[in-house]
């Protein structure tokens, strides 16, 4: 029974959604330019059911580039009234139209000049008729058993507002590197830290000249720890790199004239490189891929800005 009754409730809010895609028009697109003109924040507002929707549609339009906040109808009532300002928009998600509470609120959104979207399902009610755009998002019926708990509509309510972030994402131009900036933290701004945040620079980069004595570049890979050192020219621009494993195989071949031998006899010329703006995550795929411990990264002069080491990758649990 149980299985059923989870199948039923699917294909109702799927159906309902199928519906809102067949049913939306040109008044979707009037809600994204005034939304992407407007001045000041999206203030989202809606009770109970349609409040928790509203939450989270102004989370998601904060941090996809559209500065928003959510607004509790009843607490506008006792004094939150003063978070609201000229150049804000409402989004308001009430299906019925008729909240009480959200209408106590069209004196103040008139006065300061507030545009107002409408998310309902009765386009003619008090609110739809208040409003700048309406979008209907009316259902046929609720997943309910009982055809009384929003289920249906909240699912079809949060799909729009997924539909509008999205949509105004777009136009503003959103990029990962914003999207980057407003999540630094977590699993998911790990994943989009750039190259540049993880190198290391400045003295933790083992670095010598082509002149340089075998013997004084084997001090300088142990004293810096990476596994590595990069070979760099008078003009600071990189001429070619040094590993453990270079320096294994250069013994195996040469011996022990490979003492007497510079950092430019040695070095392996051309080296893997990346631009400090690459993707954290991109630089791991690649660096596994060549089967590299270590890459060099560089400006678009071949000049070295810092070298990133596999284990700072490892770390982030990117994969």
């Amino acid at each position: 029974m149980s299985l059923e009754t989870a199948k039923r409730v699917l294909r109702i809010e799927a159906q309902a959604l199928q519906e809102m895609l067949e049913r939306l028009d040109a008044s979707f697109e009037r809600a994204v330019q005034l939304l992407s003109t407007c001045q000041g924040r999206v203030v989202v507002t809606g009770m109970g059911k349609s409040g928790l929707i509203g939450r989270k549609i102004s989370a998601t339009l904060s941090s996809t580039g559209t500065p928003s906040f959510f607004l509790h109808p009843a607490d506008a009532l006792h004094g939150d009234l003063g978070m609201l300002a000229r150049g804000d928009a409402l989004l308001a998600i009430t299906y019925g139209g008729e909240t009480e509470e959200i209408l106590n609120l069209l004196e103040t959104l008139k006065r300061l000049e507030m545009a107002i979207v409408a998310l309902t399902g009765n386009p003619n009610s008090t609110l739809g008729l208040a409003s700048d755009v309406v979008i209907d998002v009316s259902v046929k019926e609720e997943a309910c058993t009982l055809n009384l708990a929003p289920t249906a509509s909240t699912t079809v309510a949060m799909a729009v507002g997924d539909a509008l972030a999205v949509s105004l994402l777009e136009r503003r131009g959103f990029k990962p590197d914003d999207f980057a900036a407003l999540h630094p933290a977590g699993r998911l701004g790990k994943k989009l830290l750039r190259v540049a945040h993880l190198m290391h620079t400045g003295e933790a980069v083992p670095q010598v000249e082509p002149t340089t004595p075998m013997p004084a570049t084997f001090h300088e890979m142990s004293a810096k720890k990476l596994g590595m050192t990069t070979v760099i020219g008078a003009d600071g621009r990189l001429l070619g790199i040094l590993t453990d494993g270079d320096l294994r195989r250069l013994m195996e071949k040469h011996g022990g004239t490979t003492l007497a031998m510079t950092a430019g006899d040695c070095m392996v010329r051309s080296p893997q490189t990346i631009s400090p703006n690459l993707l954290a995550s991109e630089a791991l795929n690649l660096m596994e891929k060549k089967k590299i411990t270590s890459v060099v990264v560089v400006d678009g002069s071949q000049r070295v800005l810092g070298v990133v080491h596999l284990h700072d990758l490892w770390t982030l649990e990117l994969i």
